[in-house]
């Protein structure tokens, strides 16, 4: 996996909406890697993500999920769940690999990554899906926004 320090990949994929996403980052990101749409966990992260969005959003942090799923099955999770954030199709892996994740079990492991300036800045391995995105939100903002 990347390590903090590390070249921010050049990545391009499609979101729920059909639409490609090519992230620069430039301002601060979160880029999170999640096993599968529609299961406990990845629900648990991907609301508690939703929920942080405006503390995000309002700090000018980015947020993406990015699962090995189809564009349609983000599609229905995203409307099922109500989530307004990108999440990232990767069904061959390429942004996975970009990242340097392991797609050997057919998805990925639960994995975060911030990225700045064109650099990673941290990493999140194997991540518990209970309050990460808290400790996420917490952490960069503490990094990144004036007054935490």
């Amino acid at each position: 996996m990347l390590e903090p320090g590390a070249g921010a990949p050049a990545i391009s994929a499609t979101n729920q909406h059909g639409e490609t996403v090519s992230p620069e980052f430039s301002t601060p990101t979160v880029v999170y890697f999640y096993p599968k749409d529609d299961t406990r966990g990845c629900t648990v992260e991907a609301n508690e993500f939703q929920a942080a969005l405006p503390q995000f959003r309002e700090g000018g942090i980015e947020v993406y999920g990015v699962s090995m799923d189809t564009v349609e099955s983000h599609a229905d999770f995203a409307e099922a769940e109500g989530l307004v954030f990108d999440l990232l199709a990767d069904p061959d892996g390429e942004v996975a690999a970009a990242f340097g994740v392991d797609t050997s079990a057919g998805h990925t492991g639960r994995h975060t990554f911030v990225l700045a300036n064109g650099e990673v800045v941290a990493v999140y391995a194997s991540v518990d899906p209970n309050g990460h995105a808290q400790d996420v939100l917490t952490d960069v903002r503490n990094e990144f926004v004036r007054g935490g």
